[in-house]
């Protein structure tokens, strides 16, 4: 591999202190991937991918919303098109991605995964698929995870989702190293809007909860709010130690027990609440969740931001997370610090991160974290990396300038994959790169201190020991501390471990 290449050594390093920062402090630390969208089931079977469409293609509205961009026919993008077809279109899009994210992420992925070192293009599609098919014919899903070094995998799961995968890795982990947890994701609860989805979605939950839930069903509030809580509990024995929730804004508007309970009743007897309805009885059980995490120890993740199912033609043809979602511009600050303040007055505030998917908020969120810091674990809240439309060069570095002006960077704990695929692993590799050449280029103004020490000591628990610190979950003994606890001492490991 040379500088001639895309893909070389210095990738993203523009200057020698970027370079040393990289190569000595960021590039060997494993991968914490606290909050991503792999399916546990394809971990459980250790997988094996048939070609590289299923495994690059498959899902990724990334690359979708490129290829329509491209002028590519849905046939082609979602359709039924042979596997060979769809990686043709997608070869023959890939230099139409100049400068898009997809560009970089997608030559670093051949190049880390399957060795090939030249630009993807329709004329070389065909090598690339004999080469990485050759590769995958001998590779599963396990395979993929070790060559990336992951230490924890958080996979986002609904309550309603049986957990029973979860268990299969934890019984069979073969010779997968990384620990697999899930994530508590209760956004479906709040959708008294649909009614319709919403009630199906109940006899779902039912059937997650057992007991009492299974055999009666979900008929009234309190009973959604056991079975929510047994769910809680469930994940809990499963090693869950992480909530998440996608939402336009956050909620937190005043609503008491008989108010939620009336737009539940109207709900399960089919009547679509209104825009106010949902945002009380929202507000409600996003108090309650809040709660439940503080006491078991977990950390709460908001995602807040994204305007979801634009396009109602083709999100009719082939459903949501296909490819029709934008960044929505919804005011944040007030409903935030009103969510955070009332969980904080009651000593009720779980470890948060927050995520904007506007860049407007990023000063907005860098200066709410600041608000709610107790002195009780380092970086108590934080503001979360740069997500979903952010989550390239320019996004990434917004995100860390804001952060580095308005709280602690030393305390960040990090990037986050987000993503549905297996070989997405290289977005961590990414955003490595871009810490140490702003860091780098910051030592070689002399803004910061030209100590090595210091400055790369940073990068490294950026890249994994904050994360492994503030989440407390039991990894394998060669991402532990000395091979001990990863815990530090008084701080996290006073709460329960996962596993």
């Amino acid at each position: 591999m040379t500088k001639t290449s895309l893909i070389h050594d210095d990738f993203l390093l523009t200057c020698k202190q970027a370079r040393e920062l990289y190569h000595r402090y960021a590039k060997s630390e494993p991968i914490y991937d606290y909050h991503c969208h792999l399916p546990p089931d394809l971990i459980a079977s250790n997988h094996q991918f048939a070609d590289l469409a299923e495994l690059w293609l498959g899902g990724d509205h990334y690359k979708w919303r490129a290829l329509r961009t491209n002028g590519v026919n849905e046939r082609f993008v979602t359709g039924d098109a042979t596997p060979r077809e769809k990686f043709q279109a997608w070869a023959e899009t890939v230099p139409h991605t100049l400068r898009n994210p997809l560009y970089h992420w997608s030559h670093l992925e051949l190049k880390r995964y399957f060795g090939f070192d030249g630009l993807l293009d329709g004329k070389t599609a065909e090598n690339v698929w004999k080469q990485a098919n050759a590769k995958l014919a001998k590779t599963r899903v396990h395979d993929l995870i070790s060559e990336s070094k992951v230490a924890v995998i958080c996979t986002t799961d609904c309550p309603a989702d049986p957990l029973d995968y979860h268990a299969k890795i934890r019984a069979n982990p073969g010779k997968l190293k990384a620990r697999v947890y899930p994530a508590f994701r209760p956004d479906k609860a709040l959708a008294v809007g649909h009614p319709q989805g919403f009630n199906a979605w109940l006899e779902k939950l039912a059937v997650a909860a057992g007991g009492a839930f299974a055999a009666g069903g979900i008929k009234t509030f309190d009973d959604l709010m056991g079975a929510l809580k047994q769910r809680h509990d469930d994940f809990h024995a499963a090693g869950c130690r992480i909530s998440d929730h996608g939402l336009e804004h956050a909620l937190s508007e005043p609503c008491t027990h008989a108010q939620a309970k009336r737009v539940f009743d109207a709900a399960r007897a089919g009547r679509v609440a209104t825009a106010e309805e949902t945002v009380r009885y929202g507000s409600y059980l996003m108090f309650e969740f809040g709660r439940w995490d503080a006491a078991r120890g977990w950390t709460k993740q908001l995602h807040l931001g994204a305007l979801r199912n634009n396009n109602a033609r083709l999100l009719g043809k082939l459903g949501p997370d296909t490819g029709f979602d934008s960044i929505g511009d919804f005011p944040q600050a007030v409903a935030l610090s009103r969510y955070l303040n009332t969980l904080d007055s009651t000593d009720q505030l779980p470890r948060t991160i927050l995520y904007n998917n506007n860049p407007n908020d990023n000063y907005v969120l860098g200066a709410m974290i600041g608000n709610f810091q107790d002195g009780s674990i380092a970086g108590k809240v934080q503001f979360g990396s740069g997500w979903w439309f952010l989550d390239q060069k320019e996004g990434m570095e917004w995100q860390i300038n804001a952060l580095s002006n308005l709280g602690l960077l030393s305390r960040f704990v990090g990037m986050i994959t987000d993503s549905r695929s297996f070989v997405s692993y290289p977005r961590h590799e990414y955003f490595r790169r871009t810490l140490c050449n702003l860091l780098g280029g910051d030592m070689a103004r002399g803004e910061i201190p030209s100590d090595y020490k210091l400055v790369g000591g940073m990068v490294k628990n950026i890249c994994f020991g904050n994360a492994r610190d503030y989440f407390g979950l039991q990894l394998a003994p060669e991402f532990t501390k000395e091979g001990g606890s990863s815990a530090r001492p008084g701080k996290i490991a006073d709460r329960p471990k996962a596993g």
